[in-house]
């Protein structure tokens, strides 16, 4: 379970002039006829705003949208999300059985015939890297000690051992237990854990990881070396297989070794080049429960979603689901055989301020005083113009736009209404400079303050967010200062910014999300925010399986991050999706990840 960062699509017009250069291959008929789905010599192409960059979206790195919907067409798993956010099981890949509940014990096995696209069956071992991997449990160096590189890639003594993980890892203590048929494996909990279901899946191929790592040419013989090391510990073996599964996957060109861009699934990786487009072809080998609906599928990049709206008009793109500004809905609704649908994405927009860093809202600034920073910081809210961003930018997209007030919960899940009665939100609820300005002053605090504000650049939306807040921050004593960066993504917490905002998007509905993001030294902790009660909170919300107590604990965590003027969540991204009626039907678009991917299986071109 991750919560994934969005990366923005740009509005820079100068892009569109390069189109005729980074254009994908022309849609003709091809393949061999038979694919998996019955769709032969269909082929279709999707616009999308970011390249894919990396085939292991585990990895802190990796974690990306960008990178999953790509992995969501060529690799299954044990279950995922409908366009209802109901989790599905799938079955045809595997399946997972509580044995007990105390201690929480849960087989995994994959099914007969799974097998990867060069053959090898998938099996327990995969499971065990994704575990080993995921659970922190045989790393030798702590996450907190690890020094990194320019490109963001730890930097590790000779046989440390590091897997450089995006998940929390919670609840795993026990090595597995993998099964005689090597098809099974048990993993037993500590104590129970709420969200127990998402926890572990397959993710890269463990025989890829261990022969490139440990320079070994046999599948199994280099499973076998993978399951020895983990299983015992091996630091000497555990060392490169962890180097190589934190980097080794991480390409933007088509690599010339295949065994990088292996399928389990509907499509394998067939074309790719750097910053223009990946083509993607039925696997003719997949046979479980969700084949592909068309034969070839080609994802053509382009951060420009004005140039995107172009290139669906001219027929070179027949699906895409930008960021949805007014603009584009309107040039979109003018298509002719275009069909637009609009709604709420699991992603959200946010802004944090930054505790740690020696700027305006670290009580470091201020001698260690936290009084005095905390005022700094709830000045700010109670400055910031929500509801107008709302009014301005999203009502016009999204009938029913609100801000929201939850950092746990999403506007309409169950649970959101109760916790945002009691969690302390409403304190924000309307923008008052006047009185942010008496703040201020109540605390000796002497106005203009310079807050460097980060944000996607080029982007239109974000754009018009400063615009907005900026005239009505200074009037409250704020100075924002422009720091927008088109690489913002890789600086989020480098300490160069004071505020920042920008989209964290759901890929479950797992109540432990968020503890990446709040807890202290969390994965996802990009601003230094570290409160005890809210780690202890999290922890007893991970072994939880009563919704009311749920809701009631998660009201607790809301509560304290609005009282330490942690940020402000502000609103749920509207989402557009629109495709061409006459080159493709059977699209329905999801909130959470993978969006407008989701049902890929049951795509079909018109006849």
């Amino acid at each position: 379970m991750k919560i994934r960062r969005i990366t923005a699509a740009a509005t820079a017009v100068a892009l569109a002039a390069a189109l005729a250069a980074c254009a994908p291959p022309e849609d003709e008929d091809g393949g061999d006829g038979d694919g998996n789905g019955g769709n032969a010599d269909t082929s279709i192409t999707v616009g999308w705003n970011q390249p894919f960059y990396s085939y292991n979206s585990d990895t802190s790195n990796g974690n990306a949208t960008a990178n999953s919907i790509i992995l969501y067409l060529m690799n299954s798993g044990l279950n995922y999300y409908d366009a209802n956010q109901e989790l599905i099981a799938d079955e045809s890949f595997g399946s997972y059985e509580l044995l007990s509940e105390d201690p929480l014990t849960v087989e995994y096995t994959i099914a007969d015939g799974v097998e990867w696209s060069d053959g090898t069956p998938v099996d327990a071992s995969d499971l065990l890297l994704a575990w080993a991997a995921g659970s922190g449990v045989v790393n030798t160096v702590e996450a907190d000690a690890v020094e990194r590189d320019e490109s963001n890639y730890p930097v590790l003594d000779d046989g440390a051992v590091f897997f450089d993980s995006s998940s929390a890892g919670l609840g795993f203590t026990d090595i597995p237990e993998i099964s005689e048929d090597g098809k099974s494996l048990t993993l037993t909990y500590s104590e129970p854990f709420a969200d127990w279901e998402v926890q572990l899946d397959v993710g890269v191929p463990a025989h890829v990881t261990a022969m490139q790592a440990l320079d070994i040419e046999d599948p199994q013989e280099a499973k076998d070396a993978l399951v020895d090391a983990i299983t015992t510990e091996d630091a000497a073996a555990l060392s490169p297989i962890a180097n190589f599964w934190n980097s080794g996957y991480d390409f933007t060109e088509l690599p010339d070794d295949p065994s990088l861009y292996l399928s389990n699934g509907a499509y394998v990786l067939t074309d790719m080049v750097d910053g223009q487009y990946a083509t993607l072809e039925a696997n003719d080998g997949y046979t479980g429960e969700r084949p592909a609906g068309i034969e070839t599928v080609t994802v053509s990049w382009n951060e420009d979603p004005n140039a995107q709206v172009q290139q669906l008009e001219n027929g070179e793109v027949d699906l895409m689901g930008p960021q949805a500004t007014t603009d584009i809905v309107d040039a979109l609704g003018g298509i002719d055989g275009v069909e637009l649908e609009t709604g709420v994405e699991g992603t959200y927009e946010h802004l944090d301020l930054v505790f740690n860093n020696g700027g305006p809202f670290d009580p470091a600034t201020y001698g260690g005083d936290e009084a005095t920073a905390l005022a700094v910081r709830q000045a700010f809210l109670t400055a910031l113009p929500r509801q107008d961003i709302i009014d301005r930018l999203i009502a016009p997209l999204q009938d029913g736009a609100e801000v929201r007030d939850s950092q746990l919960i999403t506007p309409g899940a169950p649970g959101y209404d109760e916790i945002i009665a009691d969690n302390g939100s409403d304190q924000y609820s309307e923008s008052d400079p006047a009185a942010a300005q008496a703040i201020l002053a109540e605390a000796g605090v002497t106005a203009p303050i310079d807050v460097r504000t980060m944000f996607a650049a080029d982007n239109v939306r974000r754009d018009n967010i400063f615009n907005i807040i900026q005239p009505v921050l200074a009037e409250a004593g704020f100075n924002l200062v422009d720091a927008r960066n088109a690489d913002w993504g890789s600086k989020l917490g480098d300490g160069t910014y004071d505020a920042v905002y920008f989209g964290w998007q759901s890929t479950s509905t797992a109540v432990t999300e968020s503890q990446a993001t709040f807890g202290t030294g969390g994965l996802n902790n990009l601003n230094g925010f570290s409160d005890p009660e809210v780690d202890a909170l999290f922890d007893q919300l991970a072994v939880t399986t009563d919704e009311d107590e749920q809701i009631d604990i998660q009201t607790q965590i809301d509560t304290i991050l609005f009282d330490a003027a942690y940020g402000l969540t502000l609103f749920q991204f509207p989402s557009v999706a629109a495709w061409n009626t006459d080159r493709l039907e059977g699209v329905e678009p999801a909130p959470l990840n993978p969006t407008i991917f989701y049902g890929y299986w049951n795509w079909s071109v018109p006849e």
